[in-house]
């Protein structure tokens, strides 16, 4: 059984004891969270969209909050002398998948 659920703004495919890194959630380690946005939901006999997913909800655990790896922003404009060099780190949010209610 798997389910296709949105959050931050991307969509995930996950079955029962996945884990994913999502977009910062504000929760703490070892706090539960619950997806109410399913798009699809598919069992053994059928496959549930849209509407039919509507009542859907997953169920997670937060196993811990971090920063992705840097990446590094260079702005460069020739023939000018200018440059410019940022670095960025992404918060996440890393759940684990408990269950998944169709």
């Amino acid at each position: 059984m798997y389910a296709i659920i949105a959050t931050g703004g991307k969509q995930y495919k996950v079955a029962e004891g996945d884990i994913i890194k999502v977009e910062k959630l504000g929760v703490e380690a070892g706090e539960s969270v619950t997806f109410d946005q399913v798009l699809a939901v598919r069992d053994d006999a059928s496959l549930k969209v849209g509407a039919d997913a509507a009542g859907a909800t997953v169920t997670a655990s937060v196993v811990e909050n971090g920063k992705a790896r840097k990446v590094i922003v260079y702005k460069y404009k020739r023939k000018t002398g200018y440059h410019k060099k940022n670095g960025h780190r992404q918060q996440y949010t890393a759940v684990k998948i408990e269950k998944i209610n169709a």
